[in-house]
């Protein structure tokens, strides 16, 4: 399918000229069908399968399937969305969008749903491998404009796999004009205590390390900040921490990443709020000359997640949580009485769906309260600095 001189081939999107292929082998894929017939309702598989294969491009593939049946999604799972500070950005210029992670895969979808109603381009899209557990997924990632992030490899193949991942990265932005969405760091912070790994920076400027604010000020990374006001999720994610609490050997395994998946995809969200933090250039810019090497890339990394906490968007569940897990009344005027019960009743209702050995009610609540309450933590961190 590719050509051989094609050095991004095992981890790129596909080219246009092969998305038809890709497509038929999709609509022969019957564990394809499976999962996705009940989704495009209220069309049958026949009328799915010839949109489908009305599309020749990446770009007819989002505007023709992906955008009408997010569309639907949003409306089913949300109350709102909305998208703010787009005078921050040049449409006509690529950029890496860097951003908190909360929905495995709804965090890019959505943002890209918002991009195409602003009349901007959509962004690549970075994704593990360790969630294509099926060939169909990637394959229908890969016709959404993702590309694939190998985790599952060895300590000696790291390296490798990281220059080709920062080659690809930087050739994307500054060769095809394209930008990108990564997120801050591998998986989701699943406490919402949202830091930008040093190795994710590590990674990008691996192309220039001898001068690493020149290599990230060339691929003009521009914070997001992503909040919604229920994440579907919480409960699983609070009970992987008792699980790994009580042993310290547990890993999830590929069911827990499909359920995590498909909870997060199917499940009330409420309001979610995107919104875009400054470019981080003329920061880069202003970093002091006498700066240790050391030093930079932690300078950057703060820099980022700056522009991440200050532009969260809280609703009344973030301030009650603040409260609960502070034990304080700092924020009680952004409630009132019916929030905190509201949200008293939600802890109990998500706990209840949690099924493990030796289940550990006040822990999981706990969890689940600094899920919504760090954020705020964060954001004061900030602007108390």
């Amino acid at each position: 399918m590719s050509t051989n001189n094609d050095i991004f081939s095992d981890i790129r999107p596909y080219l246009d000229s092969e998305v038809h292929e890709v497509i038929t082998q999709l609509l022969a894929d019957n564990n394809f069908r499976k999962v996705v017939e009940p989704i495009v309702k209220p069309h049958t598989w026949e009328q799915f399968s010839a949109l489908l294969m009305q599309c020749k491009t990446k770009y007819d593939f989002q505007k023709n399937v992906v955008y009408p049946i997010m569309k639907r999604l949003i409306e089913k799972t949300t109350t709102e969305m909305n998208g703010s500070n787009w005078e921050y950005i040049d449409k006509s210029k690529a950029r890496l969008f860097i951003s908190n992670h909360r929905d495995i895969v709804l965090d890019a979808a959505f943002f890209n749903i918002l991009l195409f109603g602003n009349d901007s381009d959509t962004t690549e899209i970075a994704i593990g491998d360790n969630l294509l557990v099926y060939p169909w997924i990637e394959k229908l990632v890969r016709i959404n404009k993702s590309f694939i992030v190998k985790r599952s490899v060895s300590v000696r193949q790291m390296l490798e796999v990281s220059g080709q991942l920062s080659n690809y990265i930087n050739d994307t932005i500054n060769n095809r004009n394209q930008s990108i969405w990564l997120a801050q760091r591998e998986g989701r912070a699943k406490d919402s205590n949202d830091k930008t790994q040093i190795s994710l920076l590590k990674m990008l400027v691996l192309n220039n390390r001898a001068n690493p604010i020149d290599a990230l000020k060339q691929l003009n990374i521009t914070p997001l900040s992503i909040s919604y006001e229920y994440d579907p999720c919480d409960f699983l994610k609070a009970k992987e921490f008792q699980l790994k609490r009580d042993n310290s050997d547990y890993k999830k395994s590929q069911a827990d990443d499909l359920e995590n998946m498909y909870t997060g995809i199917v499940e009330f969200k409420g309001r979610v709020n995107f919104n875009l933090g400054k470019p981080i250039n003329s920061q880069l810019i202003e970093l002091p000359s006498e700066i240790g090497k050391s030093e930079i890339l932690p300078a950057i990394a703060n820099i980022i997640d700056k522009e991440i906490y200050l532009n969260y968007t809280f609703y009344p569940i973030n301030y009650v949580a603040y409260d609960l897990m502070t034990g304080s009344n700092n924020f009680n005027s952004k409630y009132n009485y019916e929030d905190k019960s509201k949200f008293e009743q939600y802890l109990n209702t998500q706990i209840a769906k949690i099924d493990i050995p030796n289940k550990d009610f006040d822990f999981l609540r706990m969890k689940i309260i600094e899920m919504y309450g760090n954020t705020v933590k964060s954001y004061l961190n900030i602007k108390e600095s």
